[in-house]
């Protein structure tokens, strides 16, 4: 799977899916641009990996998602593969759950993530070439409680990724998505026993996921090992949900 020299730009890379994909394609030798938003986890990223191109970026700054993406296709000289893994939680039930907060979360994961595909699929159409990865969620397809805002958005995800798939098959140009389960987080790691127990109970494979499962199938689908495979959906969950 050779991913060496290949121009890959990883939104919400300070997470934990997030620091594995960048991981991942770092030792695959890729030419790799991130960005976030928390400055103390970036320049921890640096410091981790050299080599990569850090860039602090608000993805709410939709009016300037275009020029951000202009910005890396400069710096790397070109954008050959897009990860769209930037995404927020602001959790309630549904009747508590206030109009700012269903918005915020829409627009972070799910405006945000198309505008990033628009604009690099741009790029990419002068290439006529390009993988997009987005980053869904299981609660996209099965719902969660209080999680409302962020499973219409993570499904949001998948159904838009279809259309894009559809569009610029023919060009080349390849969008498919991740779909996690329950990951192995700095934020799981916070879940009480007694509910993690529970929540293992219901995985069949009988554990979390950890983020380097998740990069090992984005990768996959980044590379041209994957070139025949396009608007699909790859679970990553240890068969809590089968589609």
């Amino acid at each position: 799977m050779n991913l060496k020299n290949k121009k890959v730009l990883i939104t919400g890379s300070t997470g934990g899916i997030g620091n594995s994909l960048v991981e991942k394609f770092y030792n695959y030798e890729s030419n790799i641009a991130v960005t976030g938003t928390n400055e103390t986890k970036l320049a921890n990223l640096k410091k981790k990996f050299p080599k990569v191109n850090v860039e602090k970026f608000n993805l709410e700054q939709h009016d300037k998602i275009s020029e951000f993406v202009e910005k890396i296709e400069s710096k790397l000289g070109g954008i050959d593969i897009l990860i769209n893994n930037a995404g927020i939680t602001l959790d309630n039930l549904s009747i508590r759950l206030t109009e700012e907060n269903w918005k915020k979360v829409l627009d972070i994961n799910l405006t945000s993530t198309f505008l990033m595909c628009k604009f690099a699929i741009k790029k990419m159409l002068k290439r006529k070439s390009g993988k997009i990865i987005n980053i869904t969620s299981i609660v996209g397809h099965t719902g969660n409680l209080g999680q409302a805002n962020y499973s219409a958005s993570k499904a949001g995800i998948v159904a838009f990724s279809k259309s894009l798939a559809i569009e610029y098959a023919r060009k080349n140009i390849n969008i498919n998505c991740v779909s996690p389960g329950f990951i192995k987080t700095e934020m799981t790691e916070k879940i009480n026993e007694e509910f993690k127990n529970n929540l293992i109970n219901k995985i069949p494979s009988g554990n979390l996921g950890t983020g380097e499962d998740v990069s090992n199938c984005v990768a996959f689908l980044a590379s041209d090992m994957a070139n025949y495979i396009n608007g699909e959906t790859i679970h990553v969950n240890g068969g809590m949900y089968m589609a």
